[in-house]
């Protein structure tokens, strides 16, 4: 998978967590009105939780990307990703699911571009599409 199509995936299975999200929490509309099929993306990005996995990510390559450990990335990421859910009030088996695939993207991204890992808006800009 080239950079752009990883970046690419990994935006979108964000939106589609966040989109769940949004739906999950959200109160019903008394009328029709135009929706954000993203859902509430910058209350994701400002999370405490998406911040401690940046800084997962981060630390994961702290011995150079060669070096990385995917398997304990991953497991670091589904702890922060269930305690997110369940922050939100969402189920975190579900959240689990399907942002599954994101560590591995994240790590394929920051290998093919190190400067993902540079800032916060960085890696916001690589995991959930330019702002």
């Amino acid at each position: 998978m080239t950079r752009p199509e990883a970046v690419r995936a990994a935006a979108a299975a964000v939106m589609a967590a966040v989109a769940l999200a949004s739906s999950a929490t959200a109160a019903p509309a008394a009328k029709p009105a135009a929706a954000n099929m993203q859902g509430d993306q910058q209350s994701w990005i400002a999370d405490p939780h998406m911040h401690a996995f940046y800084a997962a990510v981060k630390a994961a390559f702290d011995n150079g990307p060669a070096n990385v450990d995917a398997a304990a990335l991953q497991a670091k990421s589904y702890a922060i990703f269930r305690t997110f859910a369940v922050a939100r009030g969402l189920d975190p088996d579900q959240m689990q699911a399907h942002l599954a695939d994101i560590p591995k993207q994240v790590v394929q991204i920051a290998r093919e571009d190190p400067t993902v890992l540079d800032s916060y808006d960085n890696f916001v800009a690589a995991v959930f599409g330019p702002q």
